[in-house]
């Protein structure tokens, strides 16, 4: 028992429990295979064949549960792994059950007898039978009928072995055919590398093939003694001997080597000679993409590469075969040190040598044996003895960071640990590695800590500490990694204030010598920036000093040595050089002599100070010198470059070209020359004389008690009144900013051709160039065709009749093409039937028309228009020939129609009289058209009965029965009668006649009733026919167009389809890479990270209602009505009812509703649309013509019955979509839930069943028993694997199929993947198993289109040509489409302005400003230099919480490119409700404060050029910073005001105009409640909405948002960003936070959103109405209330937002019913005591003490700020004591000590009150009363008394109120701060109660006006209406009825 309780301890014991209940209430149904404890993994075949075989003999499967109970019970006797002894128990339960029965059920005399006799039969049935259908054989099915009869075999022998009975030879044999197979069929991912599996599709390429020979070449190897070869060994299988990597990392990598090397093989395009030899082109090119940064690194450490080449030319290809593979070996097993790109090269290095070494049959000089690898070749060698003992040091560095609390600089991130081998030191390692290096030395404090704190250990030394960088949480990092800009922007700050108060203050006054003299003081200001800068890196790194080299020691050294020396002589020559010298400058002048003016000095100075910046400037101009300097490896150069920036291996050579450098360079200049002139003529100059006025005047009479009242210049005046400007000065570069990327943006886009079809219109109007440009872009070019001219109406325009047939093909890839994009829309159920047929093109070319066919839904109603035209013409034909051709459709649909009816007619008569007639009347009518004369010879008006007649006929042709024979026989005798009788003339008739009877010479005129006779005979016509679907088709069309009346102008009705249309058809005609065939483009995969979100919603997630009464699928159904019906006309059903019971109909609900929320199975339908596009662009690259005139829809129907065996085109096209394309959803936890059952492992399961190519990695944890230890306890480990879909499709399909998995890769890990932060590291585990050269990063909110997946290998062509000039791109960026705009107004701004980023933003960011990053989603990597430097994110924990932004700058920094492209988009899903929107926004502003913290900012803001460090700047922390000193501006004004107005100098200066209307400064709050009110995003989101759809919706959509109360939700936003970016710079605490993901509408309890916003917007909204009303109250006298209100409009518009607008947005907020449970729950919420295990959801207590944990980690220095911000509140109390009736009089200092004394004295009170609660309640009851109710006496009498002596009134009141509540809150913060003192002291207690008063209150003032407003009902109504769409807030009005009624009988029912 013991040892059972102990296995399980590790874990939190509530998991046990789960465990239990699953594995012991598992009925039979689900006593699932999968639900097997980890620890018992090897059984689960076992019970996989019992669960097959079950149906087929029932005791088997018994004799096969049975084995495995045994087997389990060897495998844990003694059940201590986890969840063992449950499984064990219920197993054997069902063993007794089922025991009994199937003896019953028994064939055979013994169970010997009957399990050898079911062997023989499954050996027959299954391997035999397969066997002999070798070709076809379905290798999936033969691997699992060898699995199985090997487990049966098993299980056989065990139970002869108990009945001691012999197994037959025949069984003997048979088995071991069976063994030796089951060897070979191993389940495979991609290629099956078996010698069976040669005739496959995918392997009869003859690229494929090279690559296999070649690697197959082991000629020359030195295997080691002891070694079995096997059948086709190859060189991994020599390289695992050698150096002891895992079987299935070799076989992974063997896949993913072939793979590259093929894809690369098969794009050269001048093919190699046709017998399979891989080509040198090839190999090299993935060599060199693979070993770049190796051989740069080697380069930098200036060390010798170990890549050498032997110099016989035929060894030279194996050996590059074996230095890639040893390479790609290596990274497959490097787990986590894949995220340190320089520690896999110096692995890479020494094994490389130990390659060569063995090869070249080196000798140790030690030994004198040949070389071998230092760590030998076992089982497992690498990863235990080169891969664990680093993974180690990551791990307990990670520990270290205690989830990411500590600070950054006492733990070692992976960047620091990588860095380390980024200096030659790295080689002190040595190979075999010291186990003493400095490198895996932790500090020794971690050891001693807990024996005595005080004495700091000495040999803590040891630990080498940071690396390069310090992460120290500072604001001054802003102003290090920028410098250049703060100076710049500072020294021009100077600069213009001198010109402005100097002279008449015109720019042009700078000339004047004794302004430009005092303008030349900046240069002195600068020196003192260099200084601080300089000084500033040495304080920030100093914790890195260990591993500094003593060069860069040396620069910090002199770069402050030279920074104070040009501090010291640029003053000192300054005070030579003036024409009349200031006192200061006299004394200068006077110490060192010498009274002679002499300004050549300081010139000089100044040249000299700027040499090396004018050198840099040089350089700038000539980026390609800069390139090679910085690349460099010379010592004279790197001694140059070594001043102006420390060496590093990154960063360097990051420069554009010098057109890109032009473009970006004249952005800023325009950009910075307006910025400034605008706050020169606006902000400084207009400020200037009033400044002056201001400090000539004296002021003597002051308000308060005022400690400087000698000041001069009313300095703190002017500070009020210019701080709020310079802020802003600092600020409105963001401003300017986005109205420069709008202008830029928009111009860019337009050039780009973006919107020029963006209305169904427009859409039309072009129709017929969208053919040319299908085939333009979509289709690769010919062999012999002359080059496409794009966006001409090239290949099919008008002419078409005209063209050689050759077109048709053409003509038929066009349908094919956009027939699939209609038909998805089908599937996606955006469009019904009815449009569907409306938008199909026909498939099957219709031979006999040599005219296109266009779509009919342009064509509809033109033939009913064009009759009447025609019919009321009377007789001019040129003019109703020019009214049709006036409209081509029109045209084109007559043709059409007439072309039709002629064949019909032809098709189905088949008498020979007949025929004669037929043929004559359509013979005249052609020879009418083509001279023109049609109206003059026939009579039109009898056409409508014509037509009549034939729409009747078409009918009939669409019903195709029998019975209706004589009906068409009637059909067309009438129709003979109209023709001959209404239509054509006399003559005509004569001439018919004539032609019948002329040859026969009768008796002249027959009666014309004869023709009544004609047809009836009874082969005369052919009907019904014999359909194909061609001829359905064709039917089917012809009565569309006849039929359709009215025109189909709203064809598709679907919004989202009509977008989706419109902007592929607007794509087609932007400047894209031609498209490559299928088998030359780019291969790629995609990678999606997945953790617990939801899969496939469960129906009852779907039906059960919220407190609202409102279930999902009501809401789904509400929001897309039209999709609903369409679904609904898809499955055949008329209402909701019908869908349920049938579990097919169910499971298509399901889906439904998926695809419309943010789930997994939306994102993998989206992603397999690009294998969908694949095959069909295979089929259409690879179709012979007469395949092509069939179409691919034909082919997708013969592969049913897969006749033409693996060598068919379908099949072909399968191997290619294989060759180019896999997905890989990364699902960290897959293994965890299939073993517990959860449902979620089900649907992931039915993804990859339903999508056969889907592969899922996720992270295995399994139980072993450790082999060394007595077996007490067992250990955890972990492998990455890779698994499939298992699909046996039996033979005869009446059997069940199971839904089974099968792994494919398991590659054991050093230790848990998850160290850093979750989804790189759940990415990094995963990536080894995707392939090819591209990789697209999807997250699990994404969705994708069949038409833009369409274009995915037009896109991967970018790879291939360089963007800049200077280098190709390594990470291709997409627009991203926001599908979640329709849910609430909220989603909708949100979508807007995510929108605008992704396409606008992004565009201005990649060109011209050259600074786009990673963002996340869409981006398509280039897989090989991403995994040779880092991988696609980073990991580190915190620091990297914005994992993917750092992709892009580690790309940017090690020379890659970044690119834009709008032709492609992939579909978003984002937050929907206020809560969750919020919880992004924190998660983005805490990752920004990390990056500004991050030595990524920090090198990129160094080694960028000026120009791209402020674009650089101005799009990543610059924005929040921006946001920041919005709010700062608020709060400097407010302060100001409160000094101005409680000092009584605003009184006193009323008079001036810088306090009476100060123009300058109105413009400065204008430009902060710019920014505010979210017009900075409203900017470009205009733009782009309307460049995309019109700047008429635009400018509507804008109008809207504004009424949806845009500017709340932004200023409510504002305030996010602001308060989680400034703390995570002061006090860390950023975490990842988990958005919820789902649809929201249910309504937030008050509780959460206090909870949510307290500290971040309601406690900061108090405080500034407190201020404003502060200012109100005492500044009223003597101000007019207009300009109070100009300047405080918007501040007061930021209060009632930050205070109202999570309850405004809120649903049903304003419901009386729900306030009340709002209320109780908030009352719970705060009163609950907190402790240990509360959650703060539960107790106020928890939750306050959560609220104030990132104080503990902050260090000194956040203490430190804390403390001195919160001190701004005790400037209420002093300036408010001094304004009240009682202290009108006196000024003195005394009156604020006694307002301290009244505050400790209520406290004291209070304590008092509390601790006599405590002590005394119990004893004296009555005392203790007693005592209160005097203390309450006391204080009434002291108010009375203060009321009737010194005539204290109201106001008094509230000002004390005023005063003293700022006071106690401010107190509070300082006591939060020094928890630990406060603690010691005993006082944690008091404060707790004071702060639980502070938030009631808090709380009261909220609710209550929230309250009052639910009495209203219109309230509610109103704000539905503004928050939902209209479908949805009448839906919701309709279900809250049906709820009432509801709940009332669910009520009644209890009763």
């Amino acid at each position: 028992m013991s040892s059972s309780s102990r296995g399980g301890s590790d874990q939190p014991p509530q998991r046990r429990i789960i465990r239990t209940q699953t594995a012991g209430n598992l009925g039979e149904s689900i006593f699932d295979s999968e639900v097997v404890p980890s620890s018992l993994v090897e059984i689960a075949p076992i019970l996989r064949v019992a669960n097959e075989v079950e149906k087929a003999n029932p005791r088997v499967a018994y004799l096969c549960r049975f084995y495995a109970f045994e087997k389990a019970h060897r495998l844990d006797p003694t059940s201590s792994g986890r969840g063992v002894r449950q499984f064990k128990t219920a197993l054997l339960q069902r063993l007794e059950r089922e025991n009994d029965p199937t003896l019953m059920g028994r064939v055979k005399k013994s169970d010997a007898r009957e399990m050898q006799s079911f062997y023989q039969h499954y050996y027959k049935k299954y391997i035999q039978a397969l066997q002999n259908a070798a070709d076809k054989a379905d290798r999936a099915q033969l691997t699992k009928a060898y699995q199985t009869a090997n487990v049966l075999f098993e299980v056989l022998k065990a139970v002869n072995q108990t009945q001691a009975v012999e197994v037959d030879r025949e069984i003997l044999e048979a088995h071991d055919k069976v063994a030796e197979k089951t060897q070979i069929y191993v389940p495979y991912n991609i290629l099956p590398l078996d010698p069976d599996s040669a005739n496959q599709a995918i392997m009869r390429y003859p690229e494929i093939q090279a690559a296999l020979l070649a690697l197959r070449n082991t000629r020359g190897l030195p295997w080691p003694k002891d070694y079995k070869k096997k059948k086709d060994e190859d060189i991994l299988d020599w390289l695992q001997a050698m150096f002891g990597f895992q079987k299935d990392n070799v076989s992974n990598q063997r896949e993913h080597l072939i793979l590259l090397l093929a894809n690369v093989h098969i794009r050269q395009f001048p093919k190699p000679d046709q017998q399979p030899k891989l080509d040198e082109r090839a190999l090299n090119e993935v060599m060199k993409k693979l070993f770049k940064n190796y051989k740069k690194w080697c380069k930098y450490l200036d060390r010798k590469s170990s890549l050498w080449l032997p110099t016989i030319q035929q060894e030279v290809q194996q050996r590059k075969l074996l230095y890639m593979g040893l390479y790609l070996l290596i990274w497959g097993e490097a787990a986590n040190l894949r995220f340190m790109p320089e520690c896999l090269s110096y692995i890479y290095h020494h094994m490389a040598f130990e390659l060569y070494g063995m090869l070249a049959g080196n000798v140790s000089p030690m030994t004198g044996e040949n070389v071998k690898p230092a760590y030998g070749g076992e089982e497992e060698a690498f990863l235990i003895k080169v891969v664990t003992p680093i993974y180690e040091v990551i791990a307990q560095e990670a520990a270290r960071s205690r989830n990411g609390v500590s600070k950054h600089s006492q733990w070692r991130n992976y960047d620091d640990l990588n860095e380390y081998f980024w200096s030659a030191d790295c080689f002190r390692l040595g190979w075999p590695m010291r186990a003493d290096a400095d490198f895996f030395c932790l500090p020794i404090e971690k050891l001693q800590f807990e024996k005595n704190e005080e004495r700091k250990p000495a040999g803590r030394d040891r630990w080498f500490g940071k690396v390069n960088f310090v992460e120290i949480r500072s604001y001054w990092h802003i102003f290090r990694s920028f410098d250049r800009m703060w100076s710049f922007f500072i020294l021009c700050l100077q600069a213009m204030i001198i010109v402005a108060w100097n002279g008449d203050g015109n720019p042009s006054s700078i000339f004047t010598p004794n302004v430009f003299e005092k303008v030349l003081s900046v240069f002195i200001t600068a020196a003192i920036l260099k200084l601080g800068q300089a000084c500033l890196d040495v304080i920030l790194s100093w914790k890195a000093r260990r591993s500094m080299s003593l060069y860069v020691k040396l620069r910090y050294i002199l770069k402050v040595v030279s920074a104070a020396a040009w501090v010291i002589i640029l003053p000192i020559t300054y005070a030579y050089s003036l024409e009349s010298p200031s006192a200061l400058a006299k004394t200068i002048r006077g110490w060192f002599g010498g009274n002679a003016k002499s300004p050549s000095l300081f010139i000089l100075a100044v040249v000299i100070y700027l040499s090396p910046n004018m050198l840099a400037t040089l350089l700038f101009l000539f980026p390609f010198i800069r390139r090679f300097l910085e690349r460099s490896n010379y010592r004279i150069v790197m001694l140059m470059m070594w001043w102006s920036q420390p060496r590093l291996y990154v960063g360097r050579g990051m420069h554009e070209s010098t057109f890109s450098l032009f473009k970006y360079t004249m952005f800023w200049v325009l950009l910075i020359a307006t910025k400034l002139a605008f706050s020169f003529y606006i902000e400084i100059k207009p400020l200037v004389n009033p400044t002056k006025d201001i400090m000539k005047v004296h002021i003597t009479s002051y308000k308060w008690h005022e400690f400087f009242p000698q000041a001069r210049n009313n300095i703190g005046v002017v500070i009020a009144i210019w701080a709020p400007i310079i802020l802003v000065y600092f600020m409105d570069g963001q401003i300017w900013y986005a109205i420069f990327s709008t202008l830029f943006g928009g111009i860019y886009g337009a050039f780009r051709r973006l919107g020029e079809i963006r209305t169904l219109g427009m859409l039309r109007s072009r129709f017929d160039s969208l053919p040319g440009a299908f085939n333009g872009c979509l289709i690769p070019e010919e062999k012999g065709e002359p080059p496409k001219k794009k966006g001409l109406k090239a290949a099919l325009s008008r002419n078409f009749a005209k063209v050689p047939s050759n077109k048709e093909k053409e003509a038929a890839r066009f349908a094919q093409l956009w027939n699939t994009i209609i038909s998805s829309f089908r599937e996606e159920d955006l469009i019904s039937d009815r449009e569907m047929d409306l938008l199909l093109v026909p498939y099957w070319a219709d031979r006999d028309l040599d005219l296109i066919q266009w779509p009919p839904f342009l064509l509809a109603s033109k033939i009913p228009i064009a009759l009447d035209m025609a019919k009321d013409s009377n007789g001019k034909d040129k003019e109703l020939k020019k009214r049709i051709e006036n409209d081509d459709y029109m045209s084109c649909a007559i043709r059409e129609c007439y072309a039709s009816f002629r064949n019909i007619i032809k098709f189905l008569v088949w008498g020979d009289r007949e025929k004669e007639v037929i043929d004559y009347i359509f013979s005249e009518v052609d020879k009418c058209i083509d001279d023109s004369r049609l109206l003059t010879e026939f009579n039109m008006s009898g056409l409508p009965s014509l037509y009549d007649h034939f729409v009747k006929l078409i009918k009939y042709l669409l019903g195709n029965k029998q019975e209706d024979r004589d009906q068409v026989v009637i059909l067309f005798q009438d129709m003979l009668e109209v023709v001959t009788r209404d239509i054509m003339m006399e003559d005509h008739i004569s001439s018919l006649v004539d032609s019948i009877h002329g040859g026969s010479g009768q008796e002249g005129m027959i009666p014309l009733d004869y023709q009544y006779q004609l047809f009836a005979s009874a082969g005369a016509i052919k009907f019904p026919i014999q359909e194909t679907e061609a001829w359905k088709e064709k039917i089917k069309r012809l009565d569309l167009l006849l039929t359709v009346k009215e025109s189909a102008m709203d064809v598709p009705s679907n919004l989202e389809a009509r977008r989706r249309i419109s902007f592929f058809s607007n794509s087609l005609f932007m400047d894209m890479p031609m498209a490559p065939k299928v088998r030359n483009m780019l291969s790629f995969s995609v990678l999606t990270p997945y953790y617990t979100e939801e899969v496939l919603f469960s129906l009852q997630e779907l039906e059960v209602p919220n407190e609202d009464g409102v279930s999902i699928l009501f809401y789904l159904q509400k929001i897309f009505p039209d999709e609903w019906n369409n679904f609904l006309e898809r499955v055949k059903c008329r209402s909701e009812e019908e869908l349920r019971g049938s579990p097919e109909l169910e499971e298509k609900l399901r889906l439904w509703a998926s695809y419309r929320g943010q789930t997994l199975t939306r994102t993998v339908r989206g992603m397999m649309y690009y294998r969908k596009a694949l095959e069909l662009q295979a089929f259409l690259d690879m179709a012979k013509d007469e395949d092509l005139m069939e179409g691919y829809k034909a082919v997708e129907i013969n592969m049913e019955d897969h006749t033409s065996g693996e060598r068919s085109l379908w099949a072909q096209c399968q191997a290619v979509a294989d060759m180019k394309f896999t997905y890989v959803v990364s699902c960290q936890q897959y293994g965890i839930d299939k073993r517990s059952g959860n449902p979620r492992a089900q649907d992931i399961l039915r993804l990859m069943t339903t999508y056969p190519s889907l592969r899922v990695a996720y992270i295995d944890e399994v139980e072993e028993r450790s082999q060394d230890r007595p077996k007490k306890t067992n250990q955890k480990v972990y492998y990455s694997a890779l698994v499939k879909a298992a699909l046996p499709k039996s033979i005869n399909s009446s059997e069940p199929v199971q839904n089974l998995d099968e792994v494919i890769y398991r590659i054991k890990l050093p230790g848990p993947a998850i160290l850093g932060e979750g989804k790189p590291e759940n990415q990094n585990h995963a990536i080894i198993f995707t392939r090819g050269e591209g990789l697209q990063t999807i997250d699990m909110n994404q969705d994708n289109y069949m038409e833009e997946a369409l274009k995915m290998r037009n896109l991967l062509q970018e790879f291939l040509k360089k963007h800049d000039g200077v280098r190709y791109p390594t990470i291709l960026g997409l627009r991203e489409h926001i599908f979640t705009g329709s849910v609430s107004s909220l989603a909708w701004f949100m979508s807007n302005q995510e929108t605008s980023f992704v396409t606008i933003g992004q565009r201005l960011l990649a060109d011209p400003l050259k600074v786009r990053f990673h963002y996340g989603h869409p981006d398509v990597f280039d897989r090989l230099f991403h995994l040779t430097r880092g991988g696609v994110s980073k990991a580190s924990k915190t620091i990297n919480l914005s994992e993917d932004i750092f992709a892009g700058f580690n790309s940017t920094l090690r020379e890659g490119n970044v690119t834009h492209h709008e032709y492609i988009q992939v579909g978003k899903g984002r937050d929907v409700g206020l809560n969750q929107i919020s919880q992004f926004e924190a998660k983005i502003a805490n990752g920004n404060g990390e990056q500004t913290l991050s030595r990524d900012i920090y090198r990129l803001g160094h080694r960028f050029d000026f120009f791209r460090m402020l674009s650089c700047y101005f799009t990543t922390v610059g924005n929040y910073f921006s946001t920041l000193i919005t709010v700062l501006t608020v709060y400097v004004f407010l302060y100001g005001r409160l000094y101005l107005v409680l000092s009584g100098l605003e009184e006193g200066l009323s008079t001036q105009r810088a306090i009476r209307d100060n123009n300058p400064l109105q413009v400065a709050l204008a430009s902060q409640s710019f920014v505010q009110i979210g017009f900075l995003m409203a900017l470009p989101m205009l733009m782009e909405i309307g460049l995309e759809r019109g700047f008429r919706t635009a400018l509507s959509e804008f109008i809207l948002m504004q009424l949806q109360l845009a500017p709340v939700f932004f200023t409510f936003s504002l305030g996010t960003k602001t308060h989680y970016y400034g703390r995570t710079l002061l006090h860390g605490g950023a975490k990842y936070r988990p958005t919820g993901r789902g649809f929201v509408v249910f309504h937030a309890k008050f509780a959460d959103n206090y909870r949510l916003y307290s500290r971040s917007h309601f406690v900061k909204g108090l405080e500034l109405m407190i201020l404003l009303i502060v200012y109100q109250i005492f500044g009223s006298d003597y101000r007019g209330a207009v300009a109070y209100i100009l300047i405080t409009i918007s501040m007061w518009f930021m209060v009632g937002t930050w205070l109202f607008a999570p309850f405004l947005f809120n649903p049903s907020g304003f419901e009386w019913q729900k306030i009340v449970d709002d209320w109780t729950d908030w009352n719970k919420w705060i009163s609950n005591r907190g402790g240990i295990g509360v959650p703060p959801e539960k107790s106020w207590e928890s939750w306050w003490e959560q609220e104030q944990e990132h104080l503990q980690h902050s260090g000194k220095r956040g203490i430190a700020a804390e403390i001195l911000l919160a001190l701004r509140f005790f400037i209420y109390q002093y300036g408010l004591v001094y304004h009240l009736t009682i202290t009108k009089s006196t000024q003195s200092f005394l009156v604020y000590g006694v307002s301290w004394l009244v505050i400790f004295l209520v406290l004291f009170v209070m304590k008092t009150v509390s601790v006599g609660r405590r002590k005394f309640s119990a004893n004296f009851q009555l005392m203790f009363r007693l005592i209160k109710g005097l203390i309450f006496l006391t204080f009434v009498s002291i108010l009375v008394t203060l009321i009737a002596l010194p005539h204290m009134t109201l106001q008094d009141i509230v000002v004390c109120i005023l005063a003293f509540m700022p006071t106690g809150w401010g107190l509070l913060l300082i006591a939060q701060a020094c928890k630990p003192l406060v603690q010691r002291a005993g006082f944690w207690g008091s404060v707790q109660t004071l702060a639980r008063g502070y938030e009631i209150i808090m709380g009261l003032l909220l609710f209550t006006p929230v309250a009052f407003l639910a009495w209203f009902p219109f309230v509610s109504e109103f704000q539905t209406r503004m928050l939902f769409n209209q479908a949805f807030s009448r839906g919701l009005q309709i279900s809250r009825i049906l709820g009432g009624h509801r709940k009332d009988r669910s009520s009644r029912n209890k009763d």
